[in-house]
């Protein structure tokens, strides 16, 4: 062969080598512009997001997945002994959550995230992280629900249930679960278990139906901690922020005391799983999940008193993007690591409402050294949260006797917001899309009575002056309503007669302390039996054929309708049920 013919050759080599080279650099910088490296902690790693384009053969053919993550694992090069990876289940954003045969430290989920992004037909892979409640608890009950009515700090609470108290809104708290609670329970809906691992979740079987708080205690040396941690009953805490029963004459009141939660299970011992998380806003929002049932109470907020480090990720990114779109408005807790809440999620993800804690002299939050409030652009608003008191359980480990407590925490401050929205939703003559949600929450915040020492948001929410700024008329002050027109009583006559009154142009419930005057003219009042009937078909009883021959029924009752919306057909109803005597409603009056 000529020396020509030799060069030749070599030239075409060279240039082979040099394209092949080159396309390794390209495929290599494509794969990893779908690894998701920002979001690998520190901490071990042993379950993965994986999501394979639409349309591929891993999205329609189980052997063909098999096949791909065998592949993925058999080019893995980390220490120790082969990698097995195993497909566990599918999530409702269509993405499959996997898991190694061992865990990896940082360096080996790298090196395995990178072997399975080199398959062309995988959108994204990041780790399937753990989130945690970002409550900082405080055994003190202190500084009773100064949040709500503190003139430097609070939310401006009690001047806003004047105009609404959300009902009719849906708040779900993708929390710990819930416990059993009576200052809490008559708000509660029914909600599910979406913790997939049944040893975490506690309760043997993994998800299902019932969401409650199984606790989330453990001992030293669990969940690479080197300390022993009692239960935190954190999502009771958080639910009770949101709606406790309130005008019931006992415990704590709800910043949206008459709108319903549905406790949506994610947290367990360990924290619980990003894919679990994921899951949960979708089906929590009235998306679909495969294999459970659909939420029969979409929610039009969501409360995520939770997080972790690291970048936002494609999977919670798409989880909050469908919430968005059906409509809810998703409210997340800033972080407590005292560091830039860009670094922590999902309070860095696009279209939340990120909430950074003040205590009561409007101050960034701090819990101890090491523990204040996350800062930074991020960061939209600020609410109360030092020393909020809640409902609890005393339970150390498992659920025990109900109770109350104060805990401090961007988690507490969550709450806060999402009550607000929930305030603002029942309001609205229709409902406000998230972005004008946000955008009302920051154009009427309060100014901060102090510059904080880092951003934590334009200023403290102010639930009545957001509501003011929603548009329409207050409620006008306390009226009387009255009916003096007469109604015969028929006698020995178990349906009696109603006399009316129309209420309307009016916001929000009625309150606990109600007057009804009544003057019914009979000889024998111990005939009579006397209801309020309220415009959803709610009874109260004021007069239950007591008095015997004493005549007419005339006074003032006091009577507690929180529960009820001041606008609609009131009744007050009449009923004879003997024989002989007859008598007629002459005038009564409703006064709220």
């Amino acid at each position: 062969m000529s020396d020509r013919s030799m060069r030749a050759m070599r030239k075409h080599a060279l240039a082979a080598a040099t394209v092949t080279a080159l396309s390794c650099v390209a495929m290599s910088a494509f794969a990893a512009d779908r690894i998701n490296l920002a979001a690998l902690a520190n901490e071990s790693q042993d379950e993965f997001i994986v999501k394979y384009r639409d349309g591929s053969a891993q999205r329609s053919n189980a052997a063909t997945l098999e096949r791909s993550l065998s592949s993925a694992a058999t080019g893995f090069a980390g220490k120790g002994k082969a990698l097995g990876l195993k497909h566990l289940r599918r999530t409702a954003l269509g993405s499959d959550v996997v898991r190694a045969g061992r865990k990896l430290d940082r360096v080996e989920a790298e090196s395995l995230m990178r072997q399975i992004a080199a398959d062309p037909n995988v959108e994204y892979v990041e780790p399937n992280a753990r989130m945690y409640p970002t409550a900082t608890p405080n055994d003190t009950r202190f500084g009773e629900q100064w949040g709500y009515t503190d003139a430097d700090a609070g939310i401006n609470a009690t001047t806003a249930w004047d105009i609404s108290t959300g009902t009719g809104v849906v708040v779900a708290v993708i929390d710990t679960g819930i416990v059993s609670h009576t200052d809490l329970n008559a708000n509660i809906l029914p909600g599910y278990d979406f913790v997939s691992d049944a040893t975490a979740a506690r309760d043997g079987n993994g998800r299902d139906s019932d969401p409650s708080d199984q606790g989330d205690w453990f001992v030293a040396g669990e969940c690479g901690r080197t300390y022993n941690s009692n239960s935190s009953w954190h999502g009771t805490h958080v639910a009770g922020t949101v709606a406790a029963v309130t005008n019931n004459a006992k415990g704590v009141a709800g910043t949206a005391y008459n709108a319903k939660v549905v406790p949506v299970r994610v947290l367990a011992k360990c924290g619980g799983s990003l894919a679990d998380i994921a899951d949960a806003i979708t089906w929590a929002s009235g998306g679909t999940v495969s294999g459970i049932p659909a939420n029969a109470n979409p929610a039009e907020v969501i409360n995520m008193s939770l997080g972790g480090s690291g970048a936002c990720g494609s999977t919670y990114q798409a989880a909050i993007n469908g919430a968005v779109s059906r409509g809810t408005t998703v409210v997340v807790a800033a972080g407590n690591n005292n560091g830039n809440a860009a670094d922590a999620r999902p309070a860095n993800c696009t279209g939340v409402i990120t909430v950074g804690a003040v205590d009561s002299a409007g101050a960034r939050s701090v819990w101890s050294s090491t523990q204040k409030s996350n800062y930074g652009a991020v960061v939209d608003i600020a609410a109360p949260g030092s020393n909020i008191l809640s409902t609890l359980n005393a339970g150390t480990t498992t659920p025990g006797a109900e109770s109350y407590a104060s805990y401090g925490g961007t988690s507490m401050a969550t709450p806060h917001v999402a009550g607000v929205v929930a305030l603002l939703q029942a309001k609205a003559t229709t409902p406000k899309t998230p972005a004008e949600i946000e955008t009302l929450l920051k154009n009427t915040a309060r100014a901060f009575p102090q510059t904080p020492d880092q951003p934590i948001g334009v200023g403290i929410v102010n639930a009545k002056a957001a509501l003011d700024a929603l548009g329409g008329t207050p409620n006008p002050g306390t009226q009387t309503y009255s009916n003096g027109t007469d109604y015969n009583i028929p006698d020995n006559n178990t349906t009696g007669v109603s006399s009316s009154i129309a209420v309307s142009g009016r916001t929000g419930n009625a309150p606990s302390n109600a007057s009804v005057t009544v003057n019914i003219i009979h000889p024998y009042k111990g005939d009579l039996k006397v209801d309020l009937i309220a415009p959803d078909g709610s009874v109260y009883n004021i007069h239950n054929r007591s008095g015997g021959s004493a005549d007419n029924v005339s006074g003032t009752f006091t009577v507690n309708l929180s529960s009820e919306a001041l606008n609609g057909t009131w009744k007050l109803r009449a009923v004879d049920a003997a024989a002989v005597d007859v008598g007629r409603i002459d005038t009564w009056s409703i006064t709220f």
